[in-house]
């Protein structure tokens, strides 16, 4: 194998769009890949492309990357089943009622459409949704795709840009100048990209990257039934735990008519069996905001493991300490919706450019405030 410019680790959604915009920049690109392209996380995830405000880094890079995708929506394959549904946070009582306006006033100041809902009005919106519910916020161009076919999609691109695909090649170590794969054969490259989600830190000792362990189940199809990706505004508290395992509302409905119904989150559990205590509570969860989910049938439960960092962004860019290598990982439950502006600020870095938002807060440079608990 020549040694290309760059060397990525990892074919997950991540991988993928860093290895198309390599080589969209020109750059020659080799991926290798253990397993298969979109396995691992983004096989697991559930696809839902959201703005985020848990914080000013947090909402540049996800409102920059569904940007993004909503300009490559035309562009993708049909399998990608990209849809604009957009996301309604669900408030469930007059407290979380009145955390809407300053949420939404964030959002339109920033230039992402939001707008408050009654009762009456998401009662309309969703008419399966429990009586009772307070209201909540639209965010009407949030979208959800399938994220395995729109990972190999992104591959396929990268691949008519002549970068080059090796799967079933497992790297054992990082080197100084390139990597020593598990058969013992050594590939040099110009740069090296650990984009192996959750396993980061295996091949980059000190990256502060976390299995995170997560639930979802997919239902038969149910046409109509929910029409917008549905989150309840506890969510957020339940996914800031980082000591407790925790679920929260969030239902998603398939182009399919199918629906996927999450999320649970889980520190220190790296057993990829169903829980069934925790499925049981993500469940109960779900029902207590949508009562019609307990008449439907399941036809597949799975887990996956979101990479966490201490402050809840990614790594992306430059290794401490090697100049070879360069992070991109650590996205949390955020890896499908930021692939694409990781993808971009990852080049931006390499080829020393000016990038659409400030590169600085997810820099593998930086310091966490506390250790990464378990």
């Amino acid at each position: 194998m020549a040694a290309p410019d760059v060397l990525i680790i990892g074919a997950g959604i991540v991988g993928a769009a860093c290895a198309a915009e390599c080589a969209r920049e020109g750059l020659s690109v080799t991926v290798v890949e253990a397993e298969v392209v979109g396995g691992g996380a983004t096989a697991a995830g559930m696809g839902h492309l959201v703005v985020m405000d848990d914080s000013e880094a947090q909402f540049a890079l996800t409102s920059y990357s569904v940007r993004l995708w909503r300009e490559l929506a035309r562009e993708l394959s049909s399998d990608a089943e990209f849809a604009n549904c957009g996301t309604i946070w669900v408030a469930a009582d007059e407290e979380e009622m009145s955390f809407l306006p300053a949420k939404r006033d964030y959002y339109v100041s920033r230039g992402v459409r939001a707008e408050i809902l009654d009762a009456r009005s998401l009662g309309q919106a969703e008419p399966n949704l429990r009586a009772g519910l307070t209201g909540g916020l639209l965010v009407p161009d949030d979208c959800v795709l399938y994220p395995p076919c729109a990972a190999q999609f992104l591959m396929e691109q990268a691949q008519a840009f002549g970068a080059r695909l090796e799967i079933g090649k497992r790297v054992a170590e990082i080197e100084s100048d390139g990597v020593r794969m598990e058969n013992g054969a050594r590939v040099e490259a110009g740069i090296i990209v650990n984009a192996t989600g959750s396993a980061a830190a295996r091949l980059t000792p000190g990256a502060q990257v976390r299995p995170r362990k997560g639930h979802l189940v997919i239902t038969d199809r149910y046409k109509g039934m929910v029409r917008h990706q549905l989150v309840e505004l506890g969510y957020l508290k339940s996914a800031h735990s980082v000591s407790t395992d925790s679920v929260a509302f969030n239902v998603q409905p398939r182009p399919t008519g199918q629906l996927l119904i999450g999320s649970s989150r889980q520190y220190g559990n790296e057993d990829r069996r169903v829980d069934s205590v925790l499925l049981s509570r993500m469940l109960n969860r779900a029902e207590e905001f949508m009562p019609a989910l307990g008449g439907l049938s399941a036809i597949r439960t799975w887990t996956g493991f979101r990479a966490a960092t201490p402050d809840k962004l990614p790594l992306i860019g430059m290794w401490p300490g090697h100049k070879k290598l360069f992070m991109a990982a650590g996205h949390e439950g955020l890896g499908i919706t930021t692939s694409l502006a990781t993808g971009k600020l990852l080049v931006d870095e390499i080829v020393k450019c000016d990038s659409a938002i400030p590169r600085e807060p997810y820099s593998p440079e930086r310091k966490f405030d506390e250790p990464h608990q378990h």
